[in-house]
């Protein structure tokens, strides 16, 4: 697995390698999904991470499916205050109150999204028509962005539906794991350029 040249932060043979990165990074990272519990957890793990590192989160990703109910959207939608409460006190997750409202309120505002357009990948599309291009052959690391005009659309769009904690960057994150962009650098065995 070491053997093959990746983007540097998934490196498996760097200074300090991370198997859950690596994995990440080969197997999901960057492939496009239409799944609307996938496209969910995406959305909702990003949303976590917020503050924190993609590894902590890697980490904490089998507890957060199984708090969550699998993310599936429509369950997550109906919790209570006795879910609210049985979140709060699950160490195996990130324990942040708003970031657990916002999760529960975002369920909401997915499904909507999603019936309005025929799914979420369908409502994505219309606001991300050139999905998946590669980064040019030339790009370096560093010039990767943070946010890009298309992730600000996204991130106003889904505030002004009611979305929490889908600023420019986490939207941008959200875009880049799902496929929407291809950030996979030059010399990466997943580049596609």
């Amino acid at each position: 697995m070491s053997s093959l040249a990746r983007c540097p932060w998934a490196a498996a043979d760097g200074p300090r390698p991370d198997p859950l990165m690596t994995a990440y990074h080969d197997d999901e990272w960057g492939r496009p999904t239409s799944e609307d519990v996938e496209l969910f957890e995406r959305l909702v793990l990003e949303s976590f991470q917020a503050g924190l590192s993609w590894s902590t989160i890697l980490r904490k990703r089998a507890a957060f499916r199984t708090a969550f109910r699998e993310f599936d959207p429509a369950l997550v939608a109906a919790f209570d205050d006795q879910d609210r409460a049985r979140l709060m006190a699950d160490p195996g997750i990130v324990r942040n109150r708003t970031k657990i409202e916002a999760t529960i309120g975002n369920a909401g505002g997915y499904l909507a999204i999603g019936s309005e357009f025929g799914g979420f990948d369908a409502y994505l599309r219309t606001i991300i028509p050139d999905a998946g291009q590669p980064v040019p052959p030339d790009t370096l690391a560093g010039q990767i962005p943070a946010s890009t005009p298309a992730s600000v659309a996204l991130s106003k769009d889904l505030q002004a539906r009611g979305l929490r904690f889908v600023g420019p960057t986490i939207t941008y994150a959200f875009m880049q794991s799902v496929g929407l962009v291809d950030d996979h650098l030059p010399g990466c065995f997943r580049y596609r350029g």
